[in-house]
This record gives structure tokens, C-alpha cells and sequence, in this order.
């Protein structure tokens, strides 16, 4: 049997991983071997449907042909470069970003992942209004970098740093009154995730994110929506503050924005960006030349494969069949959508894994969450509603 350094089987990923990284992952027991489309494939034989799309990471699923051209053909091009230099392809990048944005915003500025979109936003709202005070929404998650992460509920449990780096406060989800009464002169701005997806794709009500935005502008602070997991059409809109028509000062993006490239990006309103010159902001790998061609590629195919409205019919198609078996109901938006459970998520997801679906938990102990691929087929939500139906419901005590 073949062995690796520390004398693991070569065939034993899961223990090799195990004895030489963090212990800090709580690991499925499946070993993916390569995937197309929205499956899965293992050494073992096994094809799995996958629902989770590496935590909202594959947009287009696995080997979609004009993401893979684009990522090998800039990788034969150019594979580097630094923003030391202008390129064409993040110029191009840029652009195409602020077309399928809100209006309000009209500068980029190129990351590398969620958190460090969210850290530079947060970062830039304080420097631009020239407050100390940062409002959050109970429940919502934003990062594990240090300003993210202190915006994120619940965070104080392993937040690790001595202190946070501005005043935090938190406004209960969808009660207005509280953000009229929380949202001040002293805010530099409010943070928030249109859908909640680590709370379980809980949805914000639409008055509540009106008010979020009438009271920022009346008291001249800005208003951050963070779409990094809501956002590149998960929401059946390419952001899905455009499915509330409402405009935010900044936005961040990351996660599918690449269709499996590290990326991310912050768009800001021309008003935030002329508080920020040269050296202001910076990062050695965002940009690149290979994450603007995977940027581009997914717009494109968002674009021409017409999968807004694809998102939208499955949505529609998994409320109609899949409040089944052990589901109660169907929360959030497009393909952001959390299967409220009458027992544990985790016991849910379990059953489904057996019958080779993939799906995910959420902080919400009854609310499994399903963050597919927007190539998601009717067939494949056929498969879903089916390994549902199979899983006994609990009794009605």
C-alpha cells in the first residue's frame, strides 16, 4: 500500500489532512475525486448531487466550459500580475462588474475573498464619514478577520482579538423602530446581508431594509450590503439589494463571483472613493489577471445563458415540490433558500447524503440550507423533492 510522508495510506486524504492542518473543519465523509455540472464524483463510485455548491462558491457549477477557457487561456497569457500595472483584463473586469451592479455604485476595488472585501468596507466607511460607531444585524455573519468578525453576531465567542476596532451595535432583524432608534448621527454606517445565509437564507423584510436605508441617509451614514453570499445572481437579480430596489453606498461581493476563483471585490459610490488616493488601500493578489478572466466568464455566462431567470423557475420550483417529508417550510430567495425542518438540519442532511444529495446546515438548528449551482435543472430538483419524501416526517405530538 502506497504511503505518504508521515505514513498515512496515499488513498486516506481525510487522515492525511487530519494529522498535517488545524483541526478547525468539521469534514463530510466523502472524498470528491472531480465533479461536472451540479454532481460530484468519488473514488469510490459514488455521483452526488450537489446542493451546497462549496459554500455558494461553484455559480456555474464544475467544469463549465467558458470558465475553464478562460481561466487556462489567461493562464497561458498571463497568470500574474501585479496592480502595479494596469491591465487590460481587470479594466475589463471593472467594467463589466459596474454595469450589472446598483446604480449608486461606480468605483472597484479588487480583493481576495468575503472577509477582506467586508474588512476594506468597513474600514472605508469609518474613514469617509470619520465615525467610530458601526451597526450590524442580529444574526447576520460578515467575516472572521478582525472588523468583520466584530460584526458578525455571536462572533464573541471566538473572536480571539484584545479588543474590536470601532464601537458595535446590533439591530434586531426586521424591527424598524429599533434601527430608527439605534441609526444616529454618531453611525458611520450599517452593515447588513439582504439574505442572512449563515443564519439559515433568512430573508429581510422589505420594510425593514427601506428603513435601513432612509434612516443611514438622513443621519449621513452609509449603508454596506453585503452580497457575498447573496450576490452574482444567487438571488435570481445579479445582487439581491436590486430585488428590494434599494441602492447602498458600498457592496461586497466574493464567492461566486469567481465560480471557484479566490476573488472578491468592493464597489462603492463616487462620493465614498474620493476619501481614498494612492496607498490608501492595497492587496498583492487582488485583481489578478487570472481572477478578472473567472470574473468575466461568470457574468458572461449569467448573461447569455439567461440563469436569472433559471434561479428563479427552480426557486419556484422547489417551494412548489420540496415542503416535503421532514420540511415545514421554504425561507429566503432564489437560490438562497433554507428548508425550515421539523427535527435537527443535521439529521436532515444525513439522510440526503446517504441518498447522494449534498446540502448544508445553518447557525438555525432546524433550517438546512441549499446554496446549488445556478445551472441547477428541473431534474435535479426532481431528485431533491424525492430523497425528501423518503425521510419519514416526524410525529405531530
Amino acid at each position: 500500500m502506497a504511503t505518504s510522508s508521515n505514513g498515512l495510506p496515499a488513498s486516506d486524504p481525510r487522515a492525511r489532512e487530519a494529522a498535517t492542518t488545524l483541526p478547525v473543519y468539521g469534514q463530510l465523509p466523502f472524498v470528491p475525486e472531480r465533479a461536472a455540472g451540479c454532481h460530484i464524483f468519488t473514488a469510490d463510485g459514488r455521483r452526488i448531487l450537489d446542493l451546497y455548491g462549496g459554500h455558494a462558491v461553484a455559480a456555474l457549477g464544475y467544469a463549465h466550459p467558458r470558465l475553464v477557457d478562460a481561466i487556462h487561456e489567461q493562464s497561458r497569457t498571463l497568470h500574474f500580475q501585479s496592480n502595479a500595472v494596469a491591465l487590460d483584463v481587470r479594466a475589463r473586469a471593472a467594467e463589466k462588474l459596474l454595469q450589472i451592479a446598483p446604480r449608486s455604485v461606480q468605483r472597484v476595488f479588487f480583493v481576495n475573498s468575503g472577509a477582506e472585501a467586508n474588512e476594506n468596507a468597513l474600514r472605508m466607511a469609518c474613514v469617509a464619514t470619520g465615525r467610530q460607531k458601526i451597526l450590524s444585524i442580529r444574526h447576520g455573519f460578515h467575516g472572521r478577520t478582525a472588523a468583520a468578525a466584530a460584526v458578525t453576531w455571536g462572533s464573541d465567542g471566538w473572536y480571539g482579538f484584545p479588543s474590536k476596532p470601532f464601537e458595535v451595535d446590533f439591530i434586531p432583524r426586521d424591527d424598524c423602530d429599533a434601527a430608527r432608534a439605534l441609526i444616529t448621527d454618531e453611525v458611520a454606517a450599517v452593515i447588513f446581508e439582504p439574505v442572512q445565509g449563515v443564519a439559515g437564507a433568512f430573508d429581510l423584510s422589505q420594510d425593514f431594509v427601506a428603513t435601513l436605508r432612509e434612516c443611514t441617509q438622513r443621519h449621513d451614514a452609509l449603508l454596506i450590503a453585503d452580497e457575498v453570499q447573496s450576490g452574482m445572481g444567487r438571488c435570481g437579480e445579479f445582487f439581491a439589494v436590486q430585488a428590494f430596489g434599494i441602492e447602498p453606498d458600498i457592496l461586497t461581493s466574493a464567492k461566486a463571483l469567481g465560480g471557484g476563483i479566490p476573488c472578491g471585490a468592493v464597489l462603492c459610490s463616487q462620493a465614498v472613493a474620493g476619501h481614498f488616493g494612492s496607498g490608501d488601500l492595497g492587496t498583492t493578489f487582488g485583481g489578478g489577471p487570472i481572477a478578472a478572466a473567472a470574473i468575466l466568464a461568470v457574468i458572461e455566462s449569467i448573461e447569455t445563458e439567461d440563469l436569472l431567470s433559471n434561479v428563479r423557475e427552480r426557486e419556484a420550483q422547489i417551494r412548489a415540490q420540496c415542503v416535503i417529508g421532514p420540511v415545514r417550510s421554504v425561507q429566503g430567495m432564489g437560490l438562497l433558500l433554507g428548508l425550515v425542518c421539523d427535527r435537527p438540519a443535521v439529521e436532515v442532511r444525513n439522510s440526503l447524503l446517504d441518498d447522494d444529495v449534498l446540502a448544508g446546515t445553518s447557525a438555525d438548528v432546524n433550517v438546512l440550507r441549499l446554496l446549488p449551482p445556478l445551472v441547477l435543472e428541473p431534474a435535479h430538483v426532481d431528485h431533491l423533492a424525492q430523497a425528501l419524501a423518503a425521510i419519514v416526517p416526524a410525529p405531530v405530538s
